[in-house]
């Protein structure tokens, strides 16, 4: 593989892709409440979305109607993050109508969430989350080309279907030519508690796929999501997990960010 030019981010500390093999795992729930809860714990953190064709944070943040200030410097236009909840964000979706479809091929994808990084002022950043798109396209390829990460995140649900996908997703990042170490493995929906009876756990996806899936990635489970409707509605509404009243998903992503702050320290 030909040698690329790193993209020039001397102002972030760590990069981490969270990423999935297949949509639907809930991996932009995740990569938005990890930034959220990073904020949290006092580190400075932002949140590209990486997903050109089907950009989601804009309305997860509530932002959808967000403009980025532009400013030209030189031979370059400088975009400035919106920023939510203490998260700098940047998104395609910033640039395009809530209902317009892009018709991009690959390379044009890829040249785009190459702006996206390089030309956003982002100011000192100790974590930097990149929302990846579903699978291993030309986004991701050269996003992990170009840019220097210190690990991966993989999203997967506990079903096997799931679980086949992530594994594809997981050998784009252990393939020799890119070499980016996995951090872990995040469980979302791992099992649905019914609010009037909080002892009780039904496991609708299956059971044990995440820690099956980080054995044989030989990297540690990093945490599990019960399945709350709160927190998809809260997505919804531009709100984070913080904002709902079950404890169970806070108690999770504070668990998940406790054990990311040790693999990853700034």
């Amino acid at each position: 593989m030909a040698a690329f030019e790193k993209i020039d981010l001397p102002t972030v500390k760590h990069v981490i892709p969270v990423s999935s093999g297949k949509g639907g795992v809930g991996k932009s729930t995740v990569s938005v409440n990890l930034a959220i809860s990073l904020v949290r714990q006092g580190f400075k953190v932002a949140l590209v979305d990486a997903d050109i064709f089907g950009p989601s944070i804009p309305r997860m943040f509530g932002i959808e109607d967000a403009q980025p200030e532009v400013i030209t410097k030189g031979e370059k236009d400088i975009m400035y993050p919106i920023e939510k909840f203490g998260v700098k964000i940047m998104s395609i979706g910033f640039f395009v109508k809530t209902n317009q479809g892009l018709i991009w091929r690959g390379p044009m994808a890829a040249n785009a969430i190459t702006q996206l990084l390089e030309n956003t002022e982002w100011g000192d950043i100790d974590y930097m989350i990149l929302d990846f798109p579903p699978g291993t396209s030309d986004i991701q390829l050269t996003a992990a080309q170009k840019v220097k990460m210190s690990g991966s995140v993989i999203v997967t649900t506990p079903q096997e279907v799931a679980l086949n996908d992530a594994r594809k997703a997981a050998s784009m990042f252990t393939n020799k030519s890119l070499n980016i170490p996995i951090l872990g493995v995040i469980e979302n929906m791992s099992w649905f508690t019914p609010a009037p009876h909080p002892e009780e756990k039904y496991f609708i996806f299956g059971q044990g796929g995440g820690e099956r899936l980080a054995n044989e990635l030989g990297v540690p489970l990093i945490g599990q999501i019960p399945l709350i409707a709160e927190v998809g509605e809260a997505a919804d509404k531009g709100l984070s997990v913080y904002s709902q009243s079950n404890p169970a998903a806070v108690e999770a992503f504070d668990k998940i960010v406790e054990t990311f702050i040790q693999m990853v320290t700034v």
